[in-house]
């Protein structure tokens, strides 16, 4: 993402191209039987602008051109991203996201493989998604939930800063995948980045919380003049 961009300029268009188009097969590789019987099906829930390609307007063609059905919903609508000067439009609050996946759940429509979410913008939004994962798991158990917890970058946030424990405490231990940026790691785990070694700490810290997959999408250190991208899967346990 560059500068204030909750959804990401040109950045996170290839980022939401190289995520959401590999959320798949990370899921065939992570769920067994049921999510293999069914048809990837995906429910986006993300920002949308008028101007620009971020959130939505960035992961719904991608995934579409891999022939993969997306149903979408706007997080919110606005002009242009939030690094520009101003921005108009409107955010879509917890009741009106559960009223929609409400009228879904009762035309039986209903049948998701994934859950791929972005840019919030409210704790009353945020909740609700974790609400829409429910319903989506209730249907079918091996739902993939692939988080992006978009927080911020460059050493601030672009969202209210009570988003950040919910998404710590609610949001991250149901993930199956999670693609944080450095930013976002390190408010996610209370661990400073400042190298690969410690991308790796921070990465298992988020495994122990419950994430099975964690890529974080860029890191940049002091002494580095280019971006890192790491991931890591969870190890496998027994017994």
């Amino acid at each position: 993402r560059k500068g204030g961009d909750p959804g990401g300029g040109t950045i996170l268009s290839e980022k939401q191209h190289r995520v959401a188009g590999t959320a798949a097969q990370m899921a065939d590789a992570e769920a067994a039987g049921d999510v293999r019987e069914r048809s990837t099906r995906v429910l986006s829930i993300q920002s949308s602008v008028v101007s620009g390609y971020v959130g939505n307007k960035s992961a719904v063609f991608p995934l579409q051109t891999l022939g993969i059905e997306v149903d979408f919903i706007n997080s919110v609508q606005f002009s242009n991203h939030t690094g520009y000067p101003s921005w108009t439009g409107e955010a879509l609050e917890g009741p009106q996201l559960q009223d929609l996946v409400s009228g879904m759940e009762k035309n039986g429509l209903i049948n998701h493989t994934h859950l791929l979410t972005g840019y919030m913008r409210s704790p009353s939004i945020l909740r609700a998604v974790m609400d829409t994962l429910q319903v989506l798991r209730a249907k079918n158990p091996s739902c993939v939930y692939v988080c992006d917890p978009v927080l911020g970058d460059n050493g601030r946030l672009y969202v209210p800063e009570e988003l950040v424990p919910i998404y710590r405490e609610e949001v991250v231990p149901r993930a199956t995948v999670l693609t944080p940026n450095q930013f976002e790691a390190e408010a996610l785990t209370g661990l400073k980045i400042a190298s690969d070694a410690d991308a790796v700490e921070a990465m298992q810290k988020l495994h122990d919380m419950g994430v099975k997959i964690v890529v974080i999408t860029s890191c940049a250190y002091a002494e580095h003049d280019k971006i890192t991208l790491l991931a890591s899967r969870a190890a496998a346990t027994t017994g």
